[in-house]
């Protein structure tokens, strides 16, 4: 089964598609930019060719989209003779709020709960729907899927997901941690506790997904109980350019002191704070290395609190699930940056980790186990596939 994954965002569209048959072989993949601008961007490969890149005017997604198809059928670059080959399109969907509990074959009243779920997520979902609706207008008739970044998360219970405010909120608007990167952590944990000889339903598992975006769950016998992320994917960890965990007292001081109305604070605390916002350098991690080796203290101290807040919350959900077996990092800085998996497990003897700092060091970008093997608690590094899942899914839900 050829499977086409889409994540379609405000002014972008990501795509792979996928042969199932073929032990989930990415065929091609690439990505639509600037969608709405005056000129798009298009960056295409088919597997084992070169990249491709073309520019248009791409006005709506569904003009990018089709643009994405008219390659994949391409005489030249395209890996597919007729687009009657694509069985099922799968969909990443950020926000399912409490209605969709699991992946789920789109309908039309699908579409209707969609809809309903925009206020949950005003910047991503609108997107994701344009990117279905525009699928049904180009490829009537082929099943289409919706896999939620939310859905693996809701398995917490009340007392891990309410926030401490007067309960209307939550009764009127569903105000409520629903944190995010579920996709990512159902894939890795599973992988990770593979590597590592464990029971993956009979675990207690810290999944620490980490890149420009980053979040940390507690993964308990294959369930999600909690999640660092909560009513949007602002709080938790320092990430890229999101502050993570912030004082509301401080918040609202900021906001009074740069004149912000709320709409603005919103992309201040999300764009504007996190790595790049305290080190005034870059939100990418590599480049943060760097300026520390040449002895940048802002941006060392940058390093240093975002390592610092994932092992809190490494420790704190070890103690939430009543201990801890496996503690695993995914993600562009999870996967890539040994430095910070050091850092991060160092001092945590006491729990039962003995870290290999030898097998750890220089280790990028490859599935492995780095604890010691007399260690009560392994640690693991896996790479993560969220178009992998998002296919899967789909593929289960359409056979």
């Amino acid at each position: 089964m050829k499977i086409l994954v889409l994540n379609c965002g405000s002014s972008s569209i990501k795509y792979q598609l996928i042969d199932m048959d073929k032990d989930a072989e990415v065929m091609a993949k690439g990505l639509v930019e600037k969608i709405g601008l005056p000129q798009g961007e298009l960056t295409h490969q088919a597997w084992g060719g070169d990249k491709l890149h073309a520019s248009k005017p791409v006005p709506d997604h569904q003009t990018g989209i089709n643009w994405v198809l008219e390659y994949l059928v391409h005489p030249q670059y395209g890996v597919i003779k007729d687009l009657k080959e694509i069985e099922a399109v799968g969909h990443r969907v950020v926000h399912g709020g409490e209605t969709f509990k699991d992946s789920v074959l789109i309908d039309d009243e699908v579409m209707r709960d969609l809809e309903a779920c925009i206020p949950l997520a005003p910047l991503h979902n609108p997107a994701n729907i344009k990117g279905i609706e525009s699928m049904q207008a180009l490829l009537p008739g082929v099943p289409q899927v919706a896999v939620f970044d939310t859905s693996f998360h809701q398995s917490m219970p009340d007392y891990a997901y309410m926030y401490a405010v007067p309960y209307k909120f939550y009764e009127q608007d569903r105000m409520r941690r629903y944190g995010f990167h579920g996709t990512s952590h159902k894939f890795v944990f599973r992988k990770a506790a593979a590597l590592a000889g464990l029971d993956p339903e009979h675990s207690r598992i810290v999944s620490c997904h980490l890149g420009n975006g980053a979040s940390v769950a507690a993964v308990l016998n294959g369930k999600s109980v909690d999640t660092s992320m909560g009513y949007t994917p602002v709080e938790g960890l320092m990430m890229g350019t999101r502050c993570g965990d912030l004082d509301l007292g401080a918040a609202m001081a900021i906001m009074e002191k740069e004149n912000l109305t709320p709409a603005q604070a919103n992309a201040y605390f999300s764009k504007q704070c996190g790595l790049q916002g305290f080190s005034g350098v870059s939100s990418d991690m590599r480049d943060l290395h760097k300026a520390a080796e040449e002895g940048n203290a802002q941006a060392a101290t940058a390093i240093a609190m975002f390592c610092y807040r994932v092992k809190k919350y490494v420790g704190a959900y070890a103690a939430a699930m009543g201990g801890v077996d496996l503690i695993l990092f995914t993600g562009g800085i999870g996967e890539n940056d040994f430095k910070v998996r050091e850092e991060v497990c160092k001092g945590l003897e006491f729990m039962g980790v003995h870290f290999d700092a030898k097998r750890n060091e220089g280790l990028r970008g490859v599935d492995a186990v780095l604890s010691a093997p007399d260690s009560k608690v392994k640690v693991v590094a896996v790479g993560t596939d969220e178009e992998k899942v998002i296919a899967q899914d789909t593929m289960a839900l359409v056979r």
